[in-house]
């Protein structure tokens, strides 16, 4: 449990500090609200099916971009 607080505190400290972490929050939101609105509708074009399937790929990308400067953040302070 205690590390996912410092993990939380870890982001809000990157999202205050680092532009390029602030960047790519704000880019994965997007894609958020991107998907809940494709997810809203009740039937899906072949077209909207790849485009969800594209945001999907493009905002875990975000997430494991936004985790590896988590870990570095991270290192940098144990050090």
């Amino acid at each position: 449990m205690s590390v996912m607080i410092k993990e939380a505190e870890l982001r809000e400290q990157l999202l205050r500090t680092n532009p390029e972490f602030r960047r790519l929050a704000a880019e994965h939101k997007s894609y958020a609200e991107q998907l809940e609105k494709l997810n809203s509708r009740h039937h899906l074009t072949e077209e909207e099916r790849v485009q969800e399937i594209t945001i999907k790929k493009k905002k875990l990308l975000l997430k494991d971009q936004m985790y590896s400067l988590i870990q570095k953040y991270r290192k940098e302070l144990e050090v």
